[in-house]
């Protein structure tokens, strides 16, 4: 568990009491009901292996396989076509036109360059469908790949008129590129609370949900701005550019290659945990397992890592083509339980007892339990000694050990375990053991949340952790319908942006990682938000 903290807000008139009684609410019985929050996406994306070539043949042939191949069973949902399915033409009244022989009628009745003819084949395989825009004028098929160098295919001047006609056409995600807008030197942070408007309005009028991936490549830091960007939430942004590089090759399909290093960069920079929460991700690009270029052991350790990272898992090979090796990486329960964590957090490196031989953890929902890897990023093999202190566990009690991989228990251990990795290779575990103990602290100042505050806000100062990253478990009451958000400061560091799901009646849970790393009881969170979307906080847990 860890050190806990007692939060009350209510009206001005009785906030001092409030404070002054805190402690007395720490011994109340009521549980809060941990909420699940949103887990990352899962499904496969057109770019990595057909660039902007892909067509209705394509998605079709890809959505068929999903289903036989036994993803779909194993959670796998969104086909997503990426760039290239609009060569950048539009109508007197501004709309998109597209290619008639590219997207032709898929059913009687149907008209041939409607994008709903493919949304509802993708429909009736039990799917979901994904589209392509760019925040600027033109989009990635400006530059040279396997397909046709293509102008105009952003959505800058018509961010209303086309996410409305992606709604329309029943599109349930939406991918926005930076290409345009990197080209033409816009605000990615004014861009795409934009577009995040524009996607809000298109719900309001369809009832259509569009899933938001905002993909500015992490040149501005998104994860400091995207989550709730323009009042709208951006579900996963982009950390890194592509994880496969470009290649000139005319008009042809031509096989891309993946690269290991090029791999463990993205993951790299896709480590943000303080921003990964409450349904927001951290997205370190599109899959390479079952491409070209990585060994057995290198797709292995690539699945371990886009899971401990909590990271969406689209797929970017060609879902036809995959072997049955891979097809058991990519739809391994134990695995993909880690990486669709309803926590939704994200792991943190708790040990490198040498450069480049690293322990990570990540809290997983069932208690006392962490997802932990052992990566070995030297040329030599290593042993790795795991300790309880490094998972937050107590020192004097058991802890279990699985293999998730090999699904073999290990040997039990208390105190510390040794393992052993082979060289530029990983070692997935889950690992259970005592969490240790909590304690109680009061909030020092607060303001009420019942509408007459600009905006509210309440402190807790004098917080200590054991450890630099810390789970915060935060005790909340939504009774709407709808999220409500707050935001979070922790030592004067820049803002997270928490989402509140609805919690019924009761109280819920929601859990945020956050970085205490002032020595001693030094540490102070202050939450803050507008008073028309205050959720009710009642309690935060540190661990």
């Amino acid at each position: 568990m860890g050190t806990k903290y007692r939060l009350w807000m209510a009206t001005a008139a009785i906030i001092g009491v409030l404070c002054a009684g805190a402690a007395a609410f720490a011994a109340s019985s009521e549980a809060g009901r941990q909420v699940s929050v949103p887990p990352p996406p899962m499904g496969w994306s057109s770019w990595n292996s057909f660039s902007n070539i892909i067509s209705a043949e394509i998605a079709t042939q890809q959505a068929r396989a999903m289903v036989s191949n036994g993803m779909k069973d194993a959670g796998y949902r969104y086909i997503n076509i990426d760039e290239g399915w609009w060569l950048g033409a539009r109508d007197a009244e501004g709309n998109i036109v597209v290619d008639e022989k590219a997207w032709p009628a898929l059913a009687p009745g149907e008209k041939p360059g409607d994008m709903a003819n493919i949304v509802r084949f993708i429909h009736s395989q039990g799917l979901k469908a994904g589209i392509y825009t760019d925040a600027g004028k033109d989009g990635c098929s400006m530059y040279p790949d396997l397909g046709p160098k293509v102008f105009n295919t952003g959505s800058e001047g018509h961010y209303e008129q086309d996410f409305l006609q992606f709604a329309r056409w029943g599109f349930d995600y939406v991918k926005v590129d930076w290409c345009g807008g990197d080209k033409e030197n816009l605000d990615p942070a004014v861009q795409y609370a934009e577009i995040a408007r524009a996607i809000g309005r298109a719900e309001k009028i369809t009832g259509q949900r569009l899933y938001f991936s905002l993909c500015e490549w992490g040149k501005q830091s998104p994860w400091t701005w995207a989550p709730h960007v323009g009042g709208a939430p951006a579900d996963i942004w982009r950390t890194s550019g592509d994880i496969v590089d470009p290649i000139v090759a005319g008009h042809e399909h031509a096989d891309r290659k993946a690269g290991f290093d090029k791999m463990l960069g993205n993951f790299d920079q896709g480590i943000h945990p303080e921003a990964q929460h409450t349904g927001f991700y951290n997205d370190p690009d599109m899959m390479v397992i079952g491409m070209p270029g990585l060994t057995e052991a290198q797709n292995r350790v690539h699945m371990s890592l886009w899971a401990i990272s909590g990271a969406p898992l689209l797929v970017g090979a060609d879902l036809a083509k995959l072997s049955p090796e891979i097809l058991s990486m990519l739809t391994n329960k134990a695995v993909l339980a880690i990486d669709q964590d309803p926590l939704g957090l994200q792991a943190v490196k708790v040990a490198e007892p040498e450069k480049g031989v690293q322990v990570w953890s990540k809290f997983l929902s069932d208690a006392g339990t962490r997802a932990v890897l052992l990566l070995n990023r030297t040329p030599a093999e290593s042993d790795v000694i795991l300790t309880s202190a490094d998972l937050g566990f107590s020192d004097h009690a058991p802890a279990t050990i699985r293999d998730v991989w090999s699904s073999k228990d290990l040997d039990s251990f208390t105190g510390s375990w040794s393992g052993r990795v082979p060289a530029s290779d990983a070692v997935l575990l889950l690992v259970k053991g005592t969490d240790l103990p909590s304690t109680a602290y009061k909030p020092e100042k607060g303001e009420q949340n019942q509408g007459s505050c600009r905006t509210c806000e309440l402190s807790f100062a004098h917080v200590s952790a054991r450890t630099p990253w810390s789970r915060i478990q935060i005790a909340y009451r939504n009774s709407g319908s709808a999220p409500q958000y707050a935001e979070l400061r922790i030592n004067g560091q820049g803002p997270t942006r928490i989402a509140f799901p609805p919690a019924g009646t009761g109280r819920g849970e929601i859990s945020i990682l956050g970085r205490l790393d002032r020595p001693g009881a030094a540490n102070v969170l202050t939450f803050s938000s507008p008073s028309d979307l205050t959720p009710v906080l009642e309690a935060i847990t540190v661990e």
